[in-house]
């Protein structure tokens, strides 16, 4: 049923979807941080491209906490601090809309990277800022040992924490970086580039 419903859905419709809820909503506030949600999706793209990352890596950045923002009967919410499963959310929303496994699991897994980085750097934890130590609370906190292991072993580790760093760096409200528009084109060529929406 659910490959159904992808096939439905042309390259054009997923990107003025996805560009829709960017915009609608990303003019609010990012929770506890200095810029909006749009800002923050900006500046991690922009820090992907700078380090030289893929298309897909940039993509998922600027796509990265798109599950605090769409209202979905799973998600889970707190007011301070938005969808506490937004990694989760996120990755789910974006496979069913045609994007690849490895841009999905970047996207669901920097939840997980911070949880690793907390447990295994213990300098990290102070690079935080205070809503993110915050939401850390909601998300399980740091891993355990076990789950540390499990996250090494993960084929997209290097990517997933590349992308946490980025996340931590793109709360500037003095950075000016190139707007959404600029990735468009991008994300019509990835998807363009895929069998599972038709053209």
């Amino acid at each position: 049923m659910e490959e159904r419903i992808v096939m439905t859905r042309t390259v054009e419709s997923v990107v003025e979807e996805v560009f829709e809820i960017l915009t609608r909503t990303g003019g609010e506030q990012y929770f506890g941080e200095a810029v909006s949600k749009l800002a923050h999706a900006e500046q991690c793209a922009w820090f992907a491209e700078k380090a030289g990352a893929d298309d897909e890596l940039v993509l998922a950045s600027l796509l990265h906490d798109i599950g605090h923002l769409l209202e979905h009967e799973m998600a889970v919410r707190d007011e301070r601090v938005g969808v506490v499963n937004h990694d989760e959310l996120g990755e789910m929303w974006l496979l069913e809309r045609g994007f690849g496994p490895r841009l999905a699991r970047l996207v669901g897994g920097h939840v997980d990277a911070k949880r690793y980085l907390t447990a295994t750097n213990a300098a990290y934890m102070d690079k935080l800022s205070e809503a993110s130590k915050e939401t850390l609370v909601l998300q399980g906190g740091p891993m355990d040992e076990a789950e540390a292991v499990g996250l090494g072993t993960e084929p997209e580790r290097g990517g997933i924490l590349r992308l946490r760093s980025w996340d931590e760096m793109a709360k500037d409200p003095d950075l000016v970086v190139p707007d959404i528009e600029s990735y468009r084109r991008r994300m019509v060529d990835y998807l363009a580039g895929r069998d599972s929406l038709s053209r």
